[in-house]
């Protein structure tokens, strides 16, 4: 089992944020946000499947999972509150929230399938999470003169999803979920994710009035597709889930825990769950 522990970030989200807020980029400042926008929502359904899957356990497993699977929900519901602080000043600010308009209407359409179904998809999206979040640490640049208090934000963010990015797949092995439908399930949250992520990327920008600008793009290909972009230096992190034998503590997590140890100041510890 993986120790997990749920903290309260000390930083203030009361006091408005810049529309341009990291480092007055268009493009990283849209990217990131479209990031935020879908957390809330795509963090309760994380939360949801993990605990209706602790339920249908049997006994003696469903003991081995509940103090990990505890510290899970903490995180998450950690992370789901402070984003929707964050998103209260993307709507203020007069962004549209279509990413989670978009996976509140998937959930509903899906709300009758199997549990494994839903914790294959929340294994899947934490995998995501997971790379991208080990990118973000391992760049830093991409939060280049972002206000201080948002770039602990998102740091933070990052080391916990390091941290807890095996919970959703290790209960996926145990409750008997498939090869094949972890790896379709995986296809689908690919072409999903980052279609609604890019979709509602353009759609920050275009509120910005950058969408048609040339600097925006040229920072987009530096963000994502240059040769050490999110996405780019991400594809081998993501191709290894289709191994039979995947596992995601396979991946390194040593910068997540360098930060979260670096920077206790930033945060007060609310409980630990889980140990080993």
């Amino acid at each position: 089992m993986t120790e997990l522990v749920v903290r309260r970030l000390l930083i203030d989200l009361e006091a408005p944020i810049a529309v341009r807020w990291n480092g007055g980029d268009a493009f990283r400042t849209a990217f990131f946000n479209a990031l935020s926008l879908s957390f809330p929502a795509g963090e309760q359904y994380f939360i949801d499947s993990v605990r209706q899957t602790l339920k249908a356990l049997p006994e003696a497993q469903r003991a081995a999972f509940a103090d990990e699977v505890q510290g899970f929900i903490g995180q998450e519901a950690t992370h789901r509150r402070i984003h929707a602080l964050f998103n209260g000043h993307l709507a203020r600010q007069g962004l549209r929230n279509d990413i989670e308009a978009r996976a509140l209407r998937r959930m509903q359409a899906n709300a009758h399938r199997d549990v494994r179904v839903h914790l294959g998809v929340t294994a899947a999206t934490e995998h995501f999470t997971a790379i991208f979040a080990a990118w973000l640490l391992r760049h830093p640049w991409a939060l280049d003169c972002a206000e201080p208090r948002l770039r602990t934000l998102w740091l933070w963010h990052a080391a916990e999803e390091s941290e807890h990015r095996s919970t959703a797949f290790d209960l996926y092995q145990a409750i008997s979920g498939h090869h094949v439908w972890r790896l379709r399930l995986f296809r689908y949250v690919t072409v999903v994710f980052l279609w609604d992520l890019l979709r509602q990327t353009v759609m920050n920008l275009w509120h910005d009035g950058s969408l048609f600008r040339w600097q925006t793009w040229r920072s987009g290909w530096r963000l994502l597709l240059a040769r050490d972009g999110m996405f780019r230096a991400s594809f081998g992190a993501w191709r290894d889930y289709f191994a039979r034998d995947f596992h995601p503590r396979q991946h390194d997590s040593s910068l997540s825990a360098a930060w979260l140890r670096e920077h206790g100041a930033q945060f007060a510890v609310v409980g630990t769950h889980g140990a080993g």
